[in-house]
């Protein structure tokens, strides 16, 4: 990930669980540029910060329609946390453009 500033982020993780049509978990780990999981204090982030984040999507029909929900566990309140849910939602805005690229 790189910010606004260039600075880059890395992360790592493992897949634990993929249910297909159903559910993805995997784990969210901090990390230098070669892959070695490091702490958040290695960014500069401050609070509590667990050694291993979790990230549990899942994906329902509402209404005829595909949803998604993600949850990612242990990120700090507060700023961090408004700072994460808007980085995602930026990701999944970009890929929302990128399927309807493929679709239209």
């Amino acid at each position: 990930m790189r910010s606004p500033e260039e600075k880059e982020y890395w992360s790592t993780g493992i897949y634990r669980e993929i249910v297909p049509t159903e559910r993805i978990v995997c784990t969210d780990n901090f990390a230098d540029d070669k892959g070695n999981v490091v702490s958040a204090s290695h960014y500069g982030m401050e609070g509590d910060w667990p050694d291993e984040l979790q990230v549990t999507v899942t994906f329902e029909e509402v209404a005829g329609t595909s949803t998604m929900i993600l949850r990612h566990v242990g990120i700090p309140s507060g700023t961090m946390s408004e700072l994460t849910r808007g980085g995602w939602n930026e990701s999944f805005d970009k890929l929302a453009e990128c399927l309807d690229s493929v679709t239209t």
